[in-house]
């Protein structure tokens, strides 16, 4: 597994560990010792590392990636070329199984400099030769999420100042790390080569606006929420940048891709219920999330 001292890497390990599998996982620093685990010191561009994570593995869960880098340069190091150094070690130790994450935004490669990264990633993987399954989360949240963590800052202050007029897919982290364990699972392989699009459930997503008032009832407020135009969220990225710098959350990238009017998951492109369906309620999920917040002196 790569990514999996990440926030949906964490969550993915944990249930694996939970359901008895033994666990060889890629990590930039020491982590704690665990039963059934292996860390294997090294990053995706360490070769060597590489060969030692895959070796004698039965599947790869590919969830390493980069959300927020200064340029295409940094995104395509991440997402594209780290993809392919994962694509090349496999094939060399003969590794067929590759479980790959991608992301929503890769189905619009040409709004950002992440989409477009994690739509080349995509191709790699596609021309991989290998047993792979794609997987393209919307947003996510959950406990530990520090991404989607100042929406709901926004929301106990009681204003919300949300993208354009649009539609959205959310999913729980817990939901989406099921799949990737039913992925691994999977004995009739039907999902060999498909690009799976997943979400909470709800029918044609949310709307922008009642996903900001949602977030709100999880945080026991009542809230006003703003559509913010294209140039306003631009100039907020600008300032983000300005004060905090490389640990900006609001980038011009993200303004690119947050303003898309669709992003709402395909339903011929979901996974067949007999393999997966969600089960976490998401106004359950976000409540569950702000008390996870609270509890750790975040919210």
């Amino acid at each position: 597994m790569t990514g999996a001292t990440g926030f949906v890497g964490a969550e993915t390990l944990n249930q694996a560990l939970a359901g008895g599998h033994h666990v060889t996982a890629i990590t930039r620093r020491a982590q704690p010792p665990r039963a059934h685990l292996k860390w294997v010191p090294g990053s995706l561009e360490d070769r060597a590392a590489l060969n030692t994570l895959v070796r004698d593995a039965d599947v790869v869960i590919h969830i390493a990636g980069v959300v927020n880098a200064p340029d295409r340069d940094g995104f395509e190091l991440g997402n594209a070329r780290g993809t392919m150094a994962v694509i090349d070690a496999m094939r060399q130790r003969g590794v067929r199984r590759l479980i790959h994450v991608s992301s929503l935004a890769a189905r619009e490669p040409g709004l950002s400099d992440y989409g477009w990264s994690k739509e080349l990633a995509e191709r790699h993987v596609k021309a991989s030769g290998l047993d792979w399954t794609i997987v393209r989360p919307p947003a996510i949240y959950g406990p530990g999420d520090r991404e989607m963590l100042e929406l709901f800052r926004m929301a106990r202050r009681g204003v919300m100042l949300m993208p354009p007029e649009g539609r959205l897919s959310v999913i729980e982290v817990g939901d989406l790390a099921r799949l990737f364990l039913a992925l691994t699972m999977e004995r009739e392989m039907r999902s060999l080569t498909h690009v799976y699009e997943v979400d909470d459930g709800t029918p044609n997503g949310w709307d922008h606006q009642d996903f900001g008032q949602a977030i709100g009832r999880a945080v026991g407020r009542s809230v006003r929420t703003f559509a913010t135009p294209n140039w306003l969220l631009g100039m907020g990225a600008r300032v983000d940048r300005m004060f905090r710098g490389k640990g900006a959350k609001l980038t011009p990238d993200r303004v690119s891709y947050f303003c898309h009017p669709d992003w709402v998951v395909k339903k011929r492109k979901q996974p067949p219920k007999r393999l997966w369906v969600p089960l976490v309620p998401t106004e359950e999920g976000l409540k569950a999330t702000a008390d996870a917040y609270r509890a750790k002196g975040w919210l």
